[in-house]
Formats: C-alpha cells, structure tokens, sequence
C-alpha cells in the first residue's frame, strides 16, 4: 500500500497481527523493502510482532529526486573526511521524518526500530530526536558518523553506472550482494538471484538515488553527542567481517549509546545471510520483547 507522507509517497507493507507490537524496519542504501526477505520477515511475525517495511524516498515504489540531479559524490566524501561543510538533495534527518511519517500514516505511536546501515543512521537519528516513539532501537551493521573504513570495491559495487537492461540491473545486484558478503556463511544465489530479480520487476533502479542517499549520509552531522545522551534501549548488530562499514563503527555506537548492548556476529559481511536469520531473529526478538510493556501482547508473554 502507498501512503503519503508530507507531499512524497511511500511504498509500505504492513503485515502480521495489528495487536501485535509494531517492528519497523529500515533498509539501506539504494535497497527496497524486499532487501528485508520474506522469510525473515516471517520469522519475526512467528514471533509475535507486527512487521513493518517501507522503500526510503528515492528507491523502489516511493518518491524519487531524479529532479535534483546527481551530487558528486567524491567530493563529498573528500569533505567529510576533512570535515568541511557539505550539501546535498537532502539529510538524513529529513528521511527521519520521513520514517516518522509512515508510523503516523499507519497510526502507531510507539515502535521497535530496527535500522541496517543507512536505515541505522535513520534508526539513529529517529532515537534521538523523538524518542518517545521508539520502543526500542536495533543499529544493525551501521555507523554514527559518515566515514569509516570500507573496501572500495564495496562502493564501486554501489554506485556502478546505470544498468541498460533488465539482465544488466539484476546481475549488477548480485555483484552487490557478492561484494558486500561476509567469509563465514555460503552464499545463496538462488535466494539472492530471486531477490534481484523481485527487486527489478517491481521497481527498476531509481537514477542517482543511491548517489543521492549517499550524499545524504555524506552531508549529514556526527550523531556522537545525541546518541551519548540517548536513554532508548539500544541493541548493536555488527557482522566482524563487513567490507562496507567497519565493525569499529558497530563498536563505536555500542560505547557512545549509554548501556546498549553489542552483538557481533562472526564471519558476517554487510547483509542479511540466510546462515545468520535464527541468530538475528534470536537477538532482534529478545531485544524488542525485553522493552514490550507487559499488556501490549502476546509477544510479551510468549
């Protein structure tokens, strides 16, 4: 279903018990509401919660920028690494009003917050500025701050040019999928073959969204010193071989966010392996029912 959240259209799907508590979830860069599998979506309903996905502005079935052009991207990053000023389309903080504005759209108060990188910042960023509507925030393989070590064929993978034909987008993402992986489980091309392909027929790739996202991740500030004065309940999930973002940062958001609590996985590149969805639902599940107040649901007392 499509909602409309202040002038732009977002791409939602709402699915499990609508008594159940609300798990949101928010992917990453360049990456639709289909990135969070089915089957792992099942998983968390199984496990008592109402599960919500959405595409961020400029990906999939919501609102696209194309009007704004392509930033250059290099020289953003240049910038922040010297930390000067930058600019860009938008900020991350405007797609965390964004976030807030599906909640709103669906009528839910409060939420668990479940962000994987980008979305993490997102996850962030909605914790510190309005958290009385989260429940409870999982940062999964994501950052606090724009600059962290990478391999740069993780980037080049995420900002190739534009594919010129069907074949092309969908052996471009699983390029993707194959640099951003971890050494310690096997890679599932049927499945990730099938979500490229799921991915491209609903909605074929946005041009320069992903630049845009990046360059919103770019010019946005440090989150150090609200995430030191966040009092949300705070799970960190990091994978101990991302090539995209370094498990420091995992690190790093775990000891500026007061008594959250860091998990990493071992072997675990930057997505979502089918190897590690028991060990994430494990993590995820706890974490959300430990912050459930007791008469919210069934989630609660199983």
């Amino acid at each position: 279903m499509q909602v409309r959240v202040g002038g732009l259209t977002f791409e939602v799907e709402d699915r499990g018990d609508p008594n159940d508590p609300p798990l949101l979830l928010i992917m990453g860069l360049g990456a639709q509401l289909v990135f969070w599998p089915d089957s792992f979506c099942d998983l968390l309903i199984e496990r008592g919660f109402r599960v919500v996905r959405f595409d961020n502005r400029d990906v999939g079935l919501s609102s696209t920028f194309t009007d704004r052009g392509f930033p250059r991207v290099k020289g953003l990053i240049a910038r922040a690494a010297l930390g000067l000023p930058r600019t860009a389309p938008y900020r991350i903080q405007d797609m965390a009003r964004d976030t807030l504005g599906v909640l709103d759209a669906l009528g839910i108060e409060r939420a668990h917050v479940v962000g994987a990188s980008m979305g993490g910042m997102i996850a962030q960023r909605i914790a510190i500025d309005a958290p009385q509507r989260v429940l409870s925030l999982t940062s999964l393989f994501s950052s606090p701050r724009a600059i962290n070590l990478c391999k740069p064929r993780a980037i080049r993978a995420l900002l190739g040019p534009k594919p010129r034909s069907r074949s092309e987008a969908i052996q471009r993402t699983l390029e993707v999928f194959d640099a951003l992986r971890g050494p310690r489980f096997d890679f599932n091309e049927a499945l990730h073959l099938g979500l490229a392909t799921q991915a491209f027929d609903r909605a074929p790739p946005v041009l320069g969204g992903p630049a845009r996202q990046l360059a919103a991740i770019m010019a946005s500030p440090r989150r150090d010193a609200g995430l030191r004065q966040l009092r949300v309940p705070t799970l960190v999930l990091h994978g101990t071989a991302d090539p995209l973002i370094h498990v420091s940062a995992g690190r790093l958001t775990a000891r500026l966010i007061p008594q959250a609590r860091l998990h990493l996985i071992e072997g675990m590149g930057h997505h979502l392996p089918p190897g590690a969805w028991e060990e994430l639902r494990d993590q995820i599940t706890t974490h959300a029912r430990r912050h459930t107040p007791a008469t919210a649901s069934r989630a609660a007392a199983s």
